[in-house]
């Protein structure tokens, strides 16, 4: 009897894996995936602009450019700039939407000669305090009084509300935005107070819109002054003080000290007016905080955080009032914290 050859030994056959295990199996790695992106994953503002290497004195540099150019001269004013419309107009200038070889860009003329003073007052302050704190310029003539400067299409930060209520920057409509904002807006009080030139004190802020027209929005959501025409500066080793301008002012929105101290009996004189410091400027930023920081989700705990720095700004005593650098590091901190505990709460759900 013919036997056949011997069959191999066949081992257990593999069992076919519950599609309940496998589904658990890929949360699980997903969950891993997602714990070490964490930190990529939650929304952290966008810092303000970096200029790691920026232009020398009477140079410029406009967007993703990195070369420098020299400031335009009044004949390139004259013969490459073309104006198209009108697009703000204050006491002391006009602005234009313009364009330069085929971008946009901001021209300001001279509203009347009346106030030539301050027009160029303000080139002075946009020449010396070229940063990532103030608009580009890109060139001027004074012969023409003309100036121009890099066009920020958002506009002044007035524009915050109707801005963020666009479906193109609805995602930026966080507590961690508008806060970074507020940040922004500190450190350009804090680069003023401690600028180049000595401690110059904002002085177009005697309402909320009024000082939210000096600043603009940028494309990547920061902060750049626009408005530099009243800058007075304090020196203090001369005692030298500032006044805002030579009417009485009225109003909760500006320090105490700027407001006339005779009482209504006493008609308002210029020259009996005392003057002030910088500390004006800290009295208003709990309202333009406030303003920046609307009232989305997180915002109130926020305002919490704050509370205490926003406190001191209110002093009735200037001299008791923090300084902007310090408001500055008290904003920070608050940001660090919210969003680490944010990171972390958002760990523990995982």
């Amino acid at each position: 009897m013919e036997t056949g050859p011997p069959e191999g030994r066949k081992g257990p056959t593999p069992r076919e894996l519950p599609p309940a295990v496998g589904l658990l199996l890929s949360m699980a790695l997903m969950n891993v995936i997602l714990y070490l992106c964490l930190d990529r994953l939650v929304t952290t503002p966008r810092g303000p602009r970096e200029h790691p290497g920026r232009c020398p004195p009477g140079h410029f540099s406009m967007g993703q450019v990195t070369t420098c150019s020299p400031w335009l001269s009044c004949e390139q004013l004259r013969t490459e700039v073309r104006p198209l419309k009108r697009v703000g107009e204050g006491a002391v200038k006009t602005v234009f939407l313009s364009e330069w070889k085929e971008r946009k860009v901001a021209l300001s003329r001279l509203t009347r000669p009346e106030v030539r003073d301050d027009f160029l007052h303000g080139l002075q302050m946009l020449q010396a305090l070229q940063s990532e704190h103030v608009v580009t310029l890109l060139g001027y003539c004074e012969d023409d009084n003309t100036i121009l400067t890099e066009y920020h299409p958002l506009g002044s930060l007035g524009n915050l509300e109707a801005t963020l209520n666009l479906a193109k920057y609805r995602s930026l409509n966080t507590w961690q935005h508008r806060l970074q904002l507020a940040l922004g807006y500190v450190a350009i009080l804090d680069f003023l107070h401690r600028s180049p030139l000595g401690t110059l004190v904002m002085c177009d802020s005697n309402d909320l819109p009024k000082t939210l027209s000096q600043y603009l929005l940028t494309a990547n959501f920061s902060i750049v002054l626009s408005d530099l025409d009243a800058l007075p500066l304090v020196n203090r080793s001369s005692g030298a003080l500032v006044k805002c301008g030579h009417r009485e002012l009225h109003g909760d929105f500006v320090a105490p000290e700027q407001l006339w101290p005779f009482g209504e009996d006493v008609p308002f004189q210029d020259d009996l007016m005392p003057a002030y410091d910088e500390k004006s400027d800290i009295w208003k930023i709990p309202d333009v905080s406030s303003f920046l920081l609307g009232h989305v989700e997180g915002s109130d705990m926020v305002r919490f955080h704050l509370f205490d720095i926003h406190k001191a700004c209110k002093s009735e005593v200037p001299a008791e009032r923090p300084t902007a650098q310090a408001i500055l590091d008290a904003y920070q901190k608050v940001l660090n914290l919210l969003r680490d505990t944010a990171t972390s709460q958002t760990r523990e759900m995982l």
